[in-house]
């Protein structure tokens, strides 16, 4: 089977990057970093900065709300049929059972999310 590959690009700009550094990355004092080729504008992935001696991790100094509205939306269109196909949303580590509770709190608080997102017609394309 043949390995499909995203572009870096289309990754940052879905806010794939932004989300994994700001939700699990920096808080432990790391980041990944996409570099730019100025002449081309091809975009790869660089190297992984370290600041685990900071005991703050690595912050943004401003997030970018639409990188996280975009990857919200994103995450969201696959996280349903993910739930329905395993059962799971991130896959539990040997010997542990994913829990029916956090499932359908992750559930329920999708559909918060969404109902305020409606609301304020934030939720189309």
């Amino acid at each position: 089977m043949e390995v499909k590959r995203i572009d870096i690009k289309e990754f940052r700009e879905l806010g794939c990057l932004h989300e994994l550094n700001r939700q699990f990355l920096h808080p432990l004092g790391l980041a990944l970093e996409v570099v730019i080729n100025d002449e081309t504008g091809e975009e790869s992935l660089g190297g992984i900065w370290d600041s685990r001696d900071d005991p703050e991790g690595i912050r943004y100094t401003e997030l970018d709300t639409e990188k996280v509205k975009r990857f919200g939306k994103f995450r969201n269109s696959r996280i349903g049929k993910r739930v329905l196909a395993l059962g799971y949303v991130i896959q539990p580590a040997q010997g542990e059972l994913a829990s029916q509770e956090w499932i359908a709190g992750f559930v329920q608080g999708g559909l918060d999310r969404l109902a305020i997102e409606v609301e304020r017609g934030d939720w189309r394309e």
